[in-house]
């Protein structure tokens, strides 16, 4: 039992449970010898239990171990304390692809495109150790705070090939292939099925296939095909949706054939989004045959060692694992909605197999006669075989066409055979030394110029030299131009691929026997093919223009590169804000590997205010007395409140930076008190009078009063009142640089 607070292995200290799935809960842990934090992952009791399970399950995770990859949770430690089984491994600070989907609801297609990439780097580097993950889900994929894609649980999906799970393959059945549904042995190529559901989810924010159960869910990955995603989500690119299309093929032969090649296009979908470059699934190619590997058939072999055993669907109430398997001609059939049909159903299966069989054979063997029969055809048009050997004098092929014998005297023996082969006709070579000629020129033909002759004839030249010939100069040709020109010479070539930096892909840059030197007929010619530049520890620079800053970081990432200084430039187009409009290196340059790109991202020009603000002047309200309440409030042209507060101390300090708007108005508002002298007359005796000598109406005192003519009084009042007043100071803020 785990508690917080205990020391596993006396070393990692557990501080807190940060997930949990179906088959183990994860503890972000302390690791006291190295002093850092990890997660430990322990396994839930029900598998510790299973001595079988266990045994694989450690294999795998230490296998897992070795793999050191920037887009694998590196796994530091396997091991046992009093029953608990846990893995020790890198603790990534972010969030699972699946939570990260739910807020957003879908991805846009760069920052889905970069994620599955990265994804499908990390799953090259464990295929190349001969490492399947088998679970790959959103769940198994976190991404860092600083935009790293790294995939976790390698070990356990493996671990699971045990019968004790009653399946061979566990998965979530939203992203389990069909061979894995079906339970037939995996390879990379599965992992490439679920990599791009994954990544159909990540487009649309829905799986594509669902359903009321976990039989039923995996029932349309065997049999239905998979929906276009650009249906749901049309701003999808035509590239993106080919790829997702091309992972998710029903037949493993169909998809990417491992995760180089899908990062290949999904490389290629960054910068041409809307290019047709995925090569899907001809139909026309459903008889060609392909060599089944050692690999394959030992894995063959593996799967149906225990295939006579009767499997049941499982489907797990914690997690959404299934598995079908076909039952043996003398277990008990699996009734799921008709999931499998009776024994005679299976047998006329396994017949019905065996004449597909049959018929493929009978196609790919009259596919190689068809062959074969136009091969001798054209080859004997063209002098290549030997159809109707020459002499002296011309053969005559069977033929109705006539051509005209070009010129060919006196000149080079490579371009006499060329002009002859073109005509359609077929040069034999003899030689003769002579002193008029230069070694490897023309002297005689058995056809003079100008005559018509019906195409097939054989035609002899005279070559200046001895018995051999002369091998053609092909550096700088094309490997294409310079095999076909050796071969028409009557050589046979060998290519070797070297690296240069100088010389583009496919161009010949050297060449053994050298050219223009004699050698025997059928002799081999070894010609050096320039395969560019050695690129081993290099990248493409990929297009980061508008890109977000994170979007920009994950393509970065994923190409592995860095971010290096991210600048913000002043752009007056408001469409371009937070986009990035200019990076150090551009687009298609070949970099190092781990090299920081700098890149500039467009904003706006902000404004900063610093100052000490005074009280209302004389000036500006000669009522206003030191030590009032002022309400002070600080408003953008843009609408953007900088300050709004109260105070009577002044000067009032004020400092602001990122404002958005050049100009700004100060408010200030306050109350003041206004002392007025009034005269009245009123009659003595009169309340009036008492009122007025006590300012009990008025709130006024009584200054003087005098009597006056009819008995009338004249009376002197002060009177206050508050009054609200209100200034303003138009401001001008200070650009930022």
């Amino acid at each position: 039992m785990i508690k917080i607070g205990m020391l596993i292995a006396d070393r990692y200290e557990i501080l807190e449970k940060v997930g949990t799935g179906g088959m183990a809960d994860v503890y972000k842990s302390k690791d006291h010898t190295l002093n850092r934090f990890v997660a430990v992952k322990v396994l839930k009791q029900e598998f510790s239990e299973n001595a079988n399970f266990v045994s694989k399950f450690r294999v795998e995770a230490q296998a897992a171990a070795g793999l050191m990859h920037p887009n694998i949770v590196n796994v530091y430690d396997v091991g046992e304390e009093k029953g608990i089984y846990y893995i020790v491994m890198e603790l990534v600070d972010g969030i699972t692809l699946k939570n990260y989907i739910g807020k957003k609801g879908k991805l846009g297609y760069k920052e889905a495109v970069t994620i599955a990439l990265q994804v499908s780097m990390g799953l090259e580097a464990a295929h190349r150790n001969h490492i399947i993950h088998r679970d790959i889900k959103p769940q198994n994929i976190i991404i860092s705070r600083e935009g790293k894609v790294k995939v976790t649980d390698f070990g356990i999906a493996k671990a699971a090939t045990s019968d004790t799970i009653t399946s061979n393959v566990m998965g979530s059945v939203h992203y389990t292939s069909p061979e894995q549904a079906r339970g037939g042995f995996s390879d990379e190529k599965s992992d490439v099925y679920s990599l791009g559901v994954t990544l159909y989810e990540m487009l649309t924010g829905e799986v594509p296939f669902d359903g009321e159960s976990t039989v039923a869910i995996a029932i349309r990955h065997i049999q239905e095909p998979m929906p276009s995603p650009r249906k749901l989500n049309p701003d999808i690119p035509y590239s993106v949706d080919q790829i997702v299309l091309k992972c998710c093929e029903k037949s493993p032969d169909r998809r990417y054939q491992n995760m180089h090649e899908l990062a290949t296009d999904l490389k290629k979908a960054i910068s041409d989004p809307d290019g047709d470059f995925v090569k899907r699934y001809n139909p026309g190619d459903l008889g060609s045959t392909r060599m089944m590997t050692e690999e394959e058939k030992r894995q063959i072999k593996e799967s149906t060692a225990g295939a006579e055993k009767v499997q049941t669907p499982v489907g797990r109430d914690d997690e959404e694992d299934v598995i079908i398997r076909k039952p043996s001609r003398t277990g008990k059939h699996i009734r799921e909605d008709d999931l499998f049909d009776e024994e005679d159903d299976y047998d006329e299966e396994e017949r019905e197999n065996s004449m597909d069989r049959i018929a493929r054979i009978l196609a790919v063997l009259a596919v190689v006669i068809i062959v074969a029969i136009i091969a001798l055809i054209v080859g004997g048009r063209n002098g290549l075989l030997p159809i109707g050997g020459g002499s002296q004098n011309a053969q005559v092929a069977a033929t109705d066409e006539m051509v005209v014998m070009p010129n060919v005297i006196g000149i080079d023996v490579s371009a006499a055979r060329s002009a002859l082969v073109k005509q359609g006709l077929i040069p034999e070579l003899t030689y003769e030394e002579s002193d008029k000629y230069t070694v490897g020129v023309v002297m005689d033909s058995s056809v003079e110029e100008g005559t018509e002759i019906p195409v097939g004839t054989t035609v002899v030249l005279t070559v200046c030299g001895n018995s051999g010939s002369i091998v053609p100069d092909v550096v700088g040709l094309l490997r294409e131009e310079a095999v076909d020109l050796l071969t028409e010479t009557g050589f046979n070539v060998n290519i070797m691929e070297v690296s240069s930096e100088d010389v583009e892909a496919g161009i010949v840059v050297g060449q053994d026997p050298e050219g223009e030197t004699q050698a025997e007929e059928g002799t081999y010619v070894t010609i050096q093919v320039s395969g560019g530049p050695d690129l081993s520890g290099k990248t493409e620079m990929p297009s980061l223009y508008g890109m977000t800053e994170q979007e920009a970081r994950n393509t970065l990432n994923a190409f592995g590169l860095k971010a290096g200084n991210v600048r913000t430039i002043i752009d007056a187009d408001s469409e371009n804000r937070g986009l990035v409009i200019a990076q150090d290196v551009e687009p298609g340059e070949l970099i190092d590997e781990g090299t920081a790109v700098n890149f500039d991202i467009a904003g706006q020009q902000t404004y900063s205010y610093s100052a000490d603000i005074s009280a209302p002047t004389h000036s500006e309200d000669p009522d206003y007395k030191s030590g009032t309440s002022v309400h002070i409030t600080i408003v953008t042209e843009d609408d953007q409140k900088l300050l709004d507060t109260t105070t009577s101390a002044f000067p009032y300090r004020m400092g602001c930076t990122g404002i958005t708007s050049e100009y700004g108005t100060l408010t200030m508002t306050y109350e003041v008190t206004i002392t007025e002298t009034v005269e009245e007359e009123v009659e003595e005796g009169t309340g009036a009078e008492e009122g007025a000598d006590t300012g009990a109406d008025t709130g006024a005192t009584d200054e003087s009063a005098e009597t006056g003519e009819g008995g009338r009084k004249t009376v002197i009042r002060t009177i206050e009142r508050t009054e609200e007043r209100t200034i303003t100071r138009e401001l001008t803020f200070t650009p930022e640089n």
